[in-house]
């Protein structure tokens, strides 16, 4: 029997439990980590190498998301253009444009490409406007045919915040020795020269953009003008308009680039390299992500749905 005036022993809450488990989570995968990191950056040469085989190879490449910069995805189509085991190139699309001149290089280095091995375009969810003017440098465009793609236009967007400034009591002074030096300011409306000097800017891209689609899609500057006014449309609109070549998946895409390269069997296909950081920040990213999810089926005692939602 315990002693009435000895302290009694108290079972751990269950704010103590979850902090120990976090604890002892948060140990393991610093371990876990700390060895990644340390056999990445002890290993020589490349931290993710292409799958070596005897097959012929066909180089996969992503371009997603927005398009700033294209310094990385030329450089992985370089690797791919003068590796003679590559005989074809699939440029996989997921993107809604960009940069008006990071979407011409990669344009022009994609039709470079193609003059010494196939290059086929496979767009999924969007692949529009900067995207759309990229993948017509390849020589055939697979599409679902869902996929958002076309906007063939280009928009610049300037912020006006002088009245904001001018209601917190901040002015703004300009000295300049042009007359349209501060071109596009930010603090006040434009002038109606102004406006016409960057109208004049957007016409002249947009017909570039134009112009490369008709080349690269074999089409006449005419019929490709009368629908260049923004407008997207699906997969299956694009290609009545000729904007695609066919509807289909990856699977479609691979099988088109085999034949092009003339490829007998199944082909091997090869992922860009991977440097150490972007592995490394590649693997933390992912490990903290479901480190997270686990703390919080334990913090709320239920199992999460974790699994993609699909979305029209």
């Amino acid at each position: 029997m315990a002693d009435e005036k000895g302290v009694k022993a108290k079972r751990p809450s269950t704010f103590v439990i979850v902090l120990a488990t976090i604890g002892g989570l948060a140990l393991l995968n610093f371990l876990f980590f700390a060895g990644i990191i340390v056999t990445l950056l002890f290993k020589s040469g490349k931290a993710n190498v292409p799958l070596v085989s005897s097959g012929e190879k066909i180089g996969i490449l992503k371009l997603e998301g927005v398009i700033t910069s294209p310094d990385a995805f030329l450089k992985d189509l370089r690797d791919f253009r003068k590796d003679e085991s590559i005989k074809a190139i699939i440029v996989r699309i997921d993107s809604p444009g960009g940069a008006v001149g990071a979407s011409q290089e990669i344009f022009r280095a994609l039709r470079q490409a193609d003059n010494v091995k196939p290059v086929v375009a496979s767009l999924v969810n969007t692949a529009a406007s900067g995207a759309f003017y990229a993948a017509c440098g390849t020589r055939y465009i697979v599409s679902d045919a869902g996929t958002v793609t076309g906007s063939i236009g280009v928009i610049m967007k300037l912020p006006n915040i002088g009245g904001l400034l001018e209601k917190l009591g901040i002015k703004t002074t300009v000295i300049k020795s042009g007359r349209l030096k501060d071109l596009a300011s930010i603090t006040r409306d434009l002038t109606d020269e102004e406006r016409e000097v960057l109208k004049a800017v957007m016409d002249d891209v947009h017909d570039q953009f134009i112009r490369d689609v008709a080349s690269g899609r074999k089409l006449s500057y005419e019929s490709v003008k009368e629908i260049a006014d923004g407008r997207i449309f699906s997969g299956k609109q694009a290609l009545k308009l000729g904007l695609i070549d066919e509807i289909g998946n990856f699977n479609t895409a691979i099988k088109k680039a085999a034949e092009f390269a003339k490829i007998k069997g199944e082909p091997v296909l090869c992922y860009p390299e991977k440097d150490k950081i972007t592995a490394i920040k590649e693997i933390l990213e992912d490990s903290g992500a479901r480190t997270m999810l686990r703390f919080l089926n334990i913090f709320f005692q239920s199992p999460l749905n974790t699994q993609p939602q699909s979305k029209l």
